[in-house]
């Protein structure tokens, strides 16, 4: 099941009882509701780990020497979960899973006989090795990517293509009629709902009992099943076995 922005702003604008609209461009009020629905799915995407923006990315790449083992985040990216590096010095594949490491400890494991490098910044120097593949990796900003080292035997920097990363990204909302929000068949009508409420609340002077509940007890649902296959609970076990 599919919904398009349109098809959400004529069932808010009839449940408020105003004017019914064959585009959301025909009146100014399906304008604000379409507002109101794009502010809704961003809020609901930005406090929840939804699977559809699940994704197998790659890094992006400086291409650049005197960076050899500098990333940085796909647009709009936002957890990285995994990150892996094809290992391999022929054309054969061999992807390693490289370990997240805090950035104190990348610098505590700095080997200072390593390649004096500049961060992204411009103004601060590391070092890094040149003399096996990476194997740990950090981020000083939240934006760029440095891992431990590179094989300069192999490669004079690491490259995209190379690499391998799972996590999630931020879908793009777009105003236009056709637009269908990336939500499946649970969260949807969550957002209906969430963005009903708040209609009503910002241009009927007040939010209808109905409504409110209906959005109570859909967020409430959705918390437990936003997965396709079946996930089993997770308990505190209280240290017991």
């Amino acid at each position: 099941m599919k919904t398009t922005l349109l098809q959400i702003v004529q069932s808010i604008l009839s449940d408020m009882d105003s004017e019914d609209v064959s585009s959301i461009t025909d009146t100014i009020e399906a304008q604000q509701i379409a507002s109101v629905v794009e502010d809704t799915y961003y809020n609901i995407i930005a406090a929840r780990e939804i699977p559809e923006h699940n994704k197998l990315l790659s890094l992006v790449s400086p291409s650049d020497a005197n960076k050899p083992t500098h990333f940085s985040y796909p647009t709009d990216t936002k957890t990285i979960k995994r990150v892996e590096y094809d290992v391999s010095p022929d054309s054969n594949k061999d992807f390693r899973e490289i370990q997240w490491v805090d950035p104190i400890l990348f610098l505590e494991r700095m080997d200072e006989n390593g390649l004096l490098v500049e961060t992204y910044n411009e103004s601060v120097q590391i070092f890094v090795n040149t003399d096996a593949a990476p194997r740990y990796y950090t981020s000083f900003d939240d934006n760029y990517i440095i891992m431990n080292s590179y094989d300069s035997n192999v490669e004079t920097y690491l490259k995209a293509n190379k690499t391998r990363a799972f996590g999630s990204v931020y879908p793009t909302f777009t105003q236009e009629d056709s637009f269908e929000p990336d939500l499946d068949n649970t969260l949807l009508p969550y957002l209906l709902a969430e963005a009903k409420s708040t209609c009503f609340s910002l241009f009927k002077g007040g939010s209808d009992p109905k409504v409110e509940q209906a959005a109570r007890r859909l967020k409430s649902y959705v918390q437990n099943d936003m997965h396709k296959s079946v996930r089993p609970n997770k308990r505190t076990h209280y240290g017991r076995k």
